[in-house]
């Protein structure tokens, strides 16, 4: 008798690391997707967490309201937390495209789910209570709660995101959920009043799921489809973000995170600016480094000065790199660059590589993300920047994107800002590129900058002797009069600028 009791204990108490791993899963799959979705990663994590230990603590305070049949609703709310949380981030990728109230589903879902996991650790302490000493009972459902909680954070961006994507990770938890939730109806058959209709409602929300996770790229694909106007003919999630590519007669288009990266038909213009200015402000270049740019333009760009010996590329993300150097569609847009002796791939954290990096460059291009998030705006700051400084050759260039100095004046001269603050001369320029419209870069040296250069190598569609003066010149429109921040990993007041300019485009 004994025997069986201690067994009924570990059970449930089982029960509370799975409660543990799908509760965190469940906000981890809504922070990210809410990042993915919405951008800027900090605000989003830090509001879902919020929201859900609130609504956890809302669902605390309701268990004292549960005083009959407890572990009867103890197993429906673990049925409910695995159909609300399983099917959530396949609710939410539908409803982006299609529901303006966005935000309410969202936060309205991590509410729910965090209700019902809050109800879930009270009712089970009080089912327990009777079975095992109170300090034993406390240290053992925490101890089991918090290693739940640790395996999750550990096998979420690990295993999970790579492997399963958002929506079979959200399914298979909520799968867990549900098993464990007929196998307690199962097992404590005795116990319950009409256990029957508790497991036969477990297997049809057992099926309902299990039907969903077969079918996770379908539903994938169709929240794509209604999201791009063109059709989807690529579409995967990396560690870093989802990558998407649509194709229509015209064009080609990347997009990252749902944000466009480049069309086919108009991206020679961004990447002929970026990459000529400052290649033909050194002599005889023959070190290349690239900071992101993992689509390989760049360096396809790079590649048409014979001077070059070597370029090194890197970028964060392994997923974007081994798609353009294989897929064929995008070879032939970066006529192969990634795949050319002369090239080598470091997939790597940038701020992290230059500060193990010991080499010296004759030219830097930097093409990262806009600074939408405190994880991209630290590449933007003076700490990278000098960095960076230290990887320049004596008579090098540096160039970098720096967003739409008409949408976003005070984000773009808060970069020319911060690159002289750290001892860089700077030449900013801007060119029009019909996806985005006007774009900003800023050119650096440690020496003073020479004037704009007129020897570009031939077959260039863009950038020629005349064009290149003209991307010198600043409307008014585009110029920012008061004093601007630099930007510092302390306060990242590039990404404040960023966010306050660019949502009133985007809202």
């Amino acid at each position: 008798m004994r025997t069986k009791e201690s067994g009924a204990q570990w059970l449930l108490l089982l029960a509370v690391f799975v409660i543990a791993t799908c509760g965190l899963i469940y906000e981890l799959v809504a922070g990210t997707l809410a990042s993915y979705l919405l951008g800027d990663s900090v605000t989003q994590f830090s509001t879902i967490i919020g929201v859900y230990l609130f609504s956890m603590g809302i669902g605390s305070f309701l268990s004292r309201y549960f005083n009959e049949e407890l572990l009867r609703w103890f197993i429906r709310i673990e049925l409910l937390v695995g159909l609300v949380g399983g099917f959530s981030a396949a609710i939410l990728f539908i409803a982006f495209p299609m529901a303006a109230g966005f935000r309410i589903i969202l936060y309205g879902l991590v509410t729910i789910t965090g209700i019902f996991v809050g109800l879930e650790i009270p009712l089970l302490m009080r089912i327990l209570q009777h079975r095992v000493e109170f300090k034993d009972l406390v240290s053992r459902v925490f101890t089991f709660d918090y290693i739940g909680a640790l395996l999750a954070s550990l096998v979420f961006p690990l295993l999970l995101v790579p492997h399963l994507g958002l929506i079979r990770t959200a399914l298979f938890f909520g799968i867990l959920n549900i098993a464990v939730g007929w196998y307690l109806a199962h097992r404590f058959s005795a116990e319950l009043r009409k256990p029957a209709a508790l497991k036969s409602a477990a297997i049809l929300a057992l099926l309902l799921e299990v039907v969903a996770f077969v079918m996770a790229d379908k539903i994938m694909a169709y929240s794509e489809t209604i999201t791009y106007n063109d059709n989807v003919v690529y579409a995967t999630s990396s560690s870093y973000q989802r990558i998407v590519l649509t194709r229509n007669k015209r064009e080609l288009r990347l997009f990252l995170n749902g944000n466009l990266q480049f069309s086919s038909a108009d991206e020679y213009r961004y990447h002929e600016a970026l990459v000529h200015p400052a290649m033909t402000s050194v002599k005889d270049p023959q070190k290349v480094l690239v900071l992101g740019g993992g689509d390989g333009l760049a360096v396809r760009e790079i590649l048409k000065y014979p001077s070059v010996k070597s370029i090194t590329l890197v970028d964060l993300d392994k997923e974007m790199t081994k798609l353009f150097r294989e897929q064929p569609m995008l070879t032939n847009l970066n006529a192969h660059a990634l795949t050319n002796s002369k090239v080598k791939v470091h997939n790597a954290d940038a701020f992290i590589w230059l500060r193990d990096n010991k080499e010296k460059f004759d030219a830097i291009i930097i093409d990262f993300p806009d600074p939408s998030n405190f994880s991209i705006g630290k590449l933007y700051s003076t700490s990278f920047y000098k960095l960076v400084q230290q990887a320049i050759s004596e008579h090098g260039a540096i160039v970098i994107q720096s967003t739409s100095p008409f949408v976003a004046p005070k984000s773009f001269w808060c970069i020319d800002q911060t690159l002289k603050s750290v001892g860089f001369h700077t030449k900013p320029y801007h060119n029009y590129v019909p996806s985005f419209g006007e774009w900003g870069y800023v050119l650096a040296t440690p020496q003073p900058v020479l004037a704009a250069a007129s020897a570009f190598p031939d077959g260039l569609r863009f950038l020629n002797a005349n064009t290149v003066e003209q991307l010198f010149i600043f409307p008014q429109d585009m110029l920012v009069q008061q004093p601007l921040e630099v930007n510092k990993l302390n306060n990242q007041a590039l990404v404040h600028y960023f966010e306050e300019e660019w949502s009133k485009y985007t809202d």
